[in-house]
């Protein structure tokens, strides 16, 4: 009997092992690694025994040894490890197949570390989930490329002694608990510059005519719009011509409302001529197929999607088999594909939209990575959008790559573009006094249009970008010196605008144009800077917080190479070279923590973090507001950001309030309404102590006030009282104050049936004895009567928070197609689909919450998966091992559907054996350096 080799094959997601094994068939095993299955340690629990102690392993890099780096199992993926060993064992090969990029061939490298296999190893790569390409990935293996999985490795390692060295300091010098990340504090950078050129902008007014023209009966279109240019050959001001302060930058005419109406009423009996026309074909040929960064910039802008959001819903397709590898800098075509989307748009389009020879795409992308293909439709024959059967997020997805890649295939769009130029000649000079020298007599119009006669790959895509659309306004046909009537004369006033703030694909944009990051990491970059509370958004725009303004001041003056964009795009640069095999990772390694020995070099990690001398924590986070004369700056506190004038009066600044939008006239108004100052209501006539209602920490709340020759103690102390929801600090008066320090009130009864009304964290209730009933408003507490209070208890106790009214209705979400509510929770405000549930942020309102941003909330936290189950704090690791290995032994058993009363036996003891070690243990695991670094290292990129 023939022996049929039995082959196991590792990838790294559970979906594309179930899709893989249907392909390959008998013979070959297929598991899932589920992504990375050993990193470096999160925590002191994890450092092995034989490290503790060594003043190193708490970033788990011995810098001193060569950089050489702690690797462990995290205790999620033991059970990863142990199935993966016991499949080895039946196999005679192994192909380790998981994606051919960095990451990729770094977890193919991890799984062979630790699982030391004694059979012969095969690398396995594909770039799209098809019957074909797999049997072609399995006939063509090659080796494992070292170059990547030190690239990899070592970006790991930059990124880990960054976080575990930097963040430190900013938890003693801003904030406790925040993250620094070699790419994200410069992504947070880019953010802080654009806002701080916002905040020193000076708007500039200027006013122009638009004048509606008619070109007569036989003209098509009849009447068409024109901007004036100029008078008398001299410019008039655009919004181009004035500078950031909102200076001129040019020698031009400079139009105010009075003058510029005052013109259109001379015009309007002005002679109207055509000047010049200026005619040209035009042409314009298809943008490239997607790779990961354009991909995600116009899902951005057509689809609405986050980074985050695009990346996910791409993974799916690439795993289902619907697209190809969507980690890629290429936007090279396979001939295969090239002939599949010419196929496409023979058959949906036409012989006139099909290029005579094959459109051929290359890379412009500086420091291109691993060698891919584009983003495109998988297959030797693209199916349409309709064909797939894909709905909601995924249709959208697939049909944007869809259309790019057939459009990319297609024959140029072609027409014609129009510039011209109209004079306007009045009967008597016009005075413009103080803006020309001699009155003006002739006005000069300007209009441009586009008419399109073939659209060719139009026809399937239009590419969008961040900038203003171009004019595609028609316009008759016209020739010189022909005549024009004034249909109308439309006065026009502007003001220049601000640089626009980033938007997730503008910032994709940036960081890709400065060599910043890498495709695959945007995304991620992007949801640590939101989360870690350093920018949010305002609508699509990112916005930094104060608090992203203190660490990046703190960065810039200490750290100052490592926030530098050029330093950090020369860093990406030598990662690109050692995955080339052109540089020495212990080379790249030294030089970023050691430093450079000749003196043009810069400063190393360990140098900068080791001479920070003095840094006043203070000066570092106050902003001053406005001139110095006003005497209001902004500080970045230890519990929020808050405005304070120089007789020390405080107030806290809005989270959702724009940097350039906190000024001196805002500041002062949030001082005046601030209730900082506290206001004092009357004296309490049974202690005779003043009451007064204060700003807390927590909310307003009314307070006894203590004269300051008899200070509080331990044992007397004053009471206080949080405000209800529905009481205002500006109107609340001593009686509601007395009310409510009085609380809890004994609403009736004596001893254990006493029944009290109080105010809780989750709302006003009653309680006896130890049992308890909520109250439906917070007025109850007050107005509610023993009879009524007795009702309640009569009745069966309602268990967990009863269902309430949806806050608002918002439609069905694109991804589910289930209908999207907002609901208010125990924690505030939530959407939910009725599965998922996801609270709102700080930034986010009731009342403005739209559909698409609760979509991507609810796809946020779909993609965090279930919250991982909670650990008991007083289980040792060897009683968690022992107590680990009786339930594996247990379930074993279970699934040998042994029913003996000896494997019965068996388990029992072991069960006990196994709760009678757990409850006599009882060690509190201590919190260490190396556990609170933790944070540290979630920040990295």
């Amino acid at each position: 009997m023939v022996h049929t080799p039995r082959r196991l094959v590792i990838v790294e997601s559970p979906t594309k092992a179930t899709k893989i094994a249907g392909y390959l068939g008998a013979g070959y095993t297929v598991e899932s690694s589920r992504g990375h299955v050993r990193d470096l340690p999160t925590s002191a629990s994890e450092i092995p025994a034989k490290y503790k102690g060594q003043g190193w392993a708490r970033t788990g890099i011995d810098v001193d040894a060569d950089f050489s780096p702690i690797y462990v199992v995290s205790a999620d993926k033991k059970a990863t490890i142990r199935q993966l060993k016991a499949d080895l064992k039946d196999a005679d090969e192994l192909f380790l197949a998981t994606d051919g990029d960095r990451e990729g061939e770094a977890i193919a490298w991890h799984l062979l570390q630790e699982l030391k296999p004694k059979i012969p190893v095969k690398r396995m790569v594909f770039h799209e989930i098809t019957p074909q390409a797999i049997r072609e990935a399995v006939e063509h293996p090659r080796a494992l490329d070292e170059d990547l999985v030190k690239a990899q490795e070592t970006r790991r390692i930059l990124d880990r002694l960054y976080g575990y060295e930097v963040s430190p300091v900013l938890w003693k010098k801003v904030m406790p608990r925040l993250s620094a990340g070699r790419v994200q504090s410069v992504a947070t950078r880019l953010v802080v510059d654009r806002e701080r050129e916002r905040m020193a902008f000076r708007a500039a007014d200027y006013w122009d005519i638009e004048a509606i023209l008619d070109a007569g009966e036989k003209a098509d279109p009849r009447q068409f719009g024109a901007r004036l240019v100029s008078l008398d050959g001299q410019r008039i001001a655009q919004g181009a011509s004035f500078d950031a302060k909102g200076e001129t930058k040019q020698d031009v005419i400079v139009l105010g409302e009075a003058a510029a109406r005052a013109l259109a009423a001379a015009l309007e009996s002005a002679a109207f001529v055509v000047n010049t026309v200026d005619s040209k074909p035009y042409s314009r040929r298809p943008a490239a197929p997607f790779r990961t960064t354009t991909l995600q910039q116009e899902a951005g802008r057509k689809l609405g999607f986050t980074t985050d959001r695009t990346m996910r819903v791409a993974q799916e397709l690439y795993e289902d088999g619907f697209i190809t590898y969507m980690r890629t800098d290429s936007v090279t075509l396979s001939d295969q594909a090239i002939a599949a989307a010419r196929d496409a748009v023979g058959r949906l389009y036409g012989a006139d939209y099909l290029p005579a020879e094959p459109r051929i795409y290359t890379s412009k992308v500086k420091n291109a990575q691993e060698a891919h293909e584009a983003i495109r439709p998988a297959g030797e024959h693209f199916r349409t959008p309709a064909q797939t059967g894909l709905a909601h997020e995924k249709f959208r997805l697939y049909e944007l790559i869809w259309q790019r890649t057939v459009a990319s295939q297609m024959a140029d769009a072609r027409g014609e573009q129009a510039s011209i130029r109209i004079e306007a000649t009045t009967a008597r000079r016009v005075a413009l006094d103080g803006l020309t020298a001699e009155p003006v007599r002739t006005a000069q119009f300007s209009a441009s249009g586009r008419t399109i006669t073939f659209p060719g790959f139009l026809r399937a895509y239009v590419e969008s970008t961040d900038e203003p659309g171009e004019s595609s306004t028609r316009l008759p046909r016209l020739a010189p010196e022909q005549a024009l009537q004034v249909a109308a004369l439309n006065p026009d006033g502007h003001r220049t605008k601000p640089p626009a703030r980033f938007t997730e694909p503008s910032l994709v944009a940036k960081l890709e144009e400065l060599d910043i990051g890498r495709p695959s990491t945007y995304a991620s970059i992007i949801r640590t800077i939101t989360s870690r509370d350093y920018v949010f958004k305002k609508g699509t725009a990112l916005v930094p917080t104060w608090l992203a303004f203190a660490v990046t001041r703190l960065l810039e003056t200490h750290f100052t190479s490592l926030v530098n964009y050029d330093f950090t795009a020369e860093l990406e640069e030598r990662l690109d070279q050692i995955a080339r095999g052109g540089a020495d990772r212990l080379q790249v390694l030294q030089s970023f923590y050691f430093g450079q020995p000749d003196a043009d070099g810069h400063e190393g990690l360990h140098e900068l973090v080791n001479s920070l001398g003095d840094i006043d924590a203070k000066a570092l986070s106050t902003f001053p507001l406005g001139d110095l004369d006003s005497g209001i700056c902004v500080r970045v506190g230890r519990y929020g950001t808050y405005v304070e004038d120089e007789q020390e009066h405080r107030a806290n600044v809005p989270e959702d309030l724009p940097p350039d939008e906190l000024t001196v006239d805002v500041a002062r108004e949030l001082l005046a309404h601030s209730g900082t100052d506290e206001r004092e209501l009357g004296l309490d006539p049974d202690s005779h102590l003043a009451i007064a209602v204060r700003a807390g920490r927590y909310g307003p709340y009314v307070t006894e006030v203590f004269p300051e020759d008899e200070p509080p103690t331990k044992k007397h102390k004053p009471r206080t009282a949080s405000l209800l929801r529905t009481m205002d600090p500006a109107t609340v008066s001593l009686d509601d104050a007395l009310k409510l320090l009085a609380l809890p009130r004994v609403v009736g009864g004596e001893g254990e049936d006493q029944i009290t009304a109080q105010n809780g964290r989750y709302g006003p209730y009653l309680k006896k004895g130890n049992d308890t009933r909520s109250l439906g408003a917070e007025a109850e507490i007050f107005t509610v009567s023993y009879e009524q209070a007795q009702e309640l208890f009569a009745q069966p106790k309602k268990r967990g928070r009863q269902a309430a009214a949806p806050l608002r209705e918002l439609g069905e979400d694109p991804s589910t197609g289930k209908p999207v509510v907002v609901k208010d929770g125990r924690f505030g405000p939530y959407v939910t689909d009725g599965e998922t549930n996801a609270t709102l942020r700080k930034t986010d309102s009731v009342e403005q919450m739209t559909m698409e941003r609760a979509a991507e909330l609810l796809a946020e936290k779909r993609a965090k998966g279930p919250a991982p189950a909670r650990r008991s704090a007083r289980r040792t690791p060897a009683t968690a091992k022992k107590s680990g290995a009786a339930t594996t032994a247990a379930t074993k058993g279970t699934a040998k559907k042994s029913t003996t009363k000896k494997g019965t036996a068996k388990t029992s003891v072991a069960t006990k054996s196994t709760t009678k070690k757990s409850t006599a243990t009882k060690v509190a695991t201590k919190r260490t350096a190396a556990g609170a670094a933790s944070t540290a290292a979630s920040g990295s990129d």
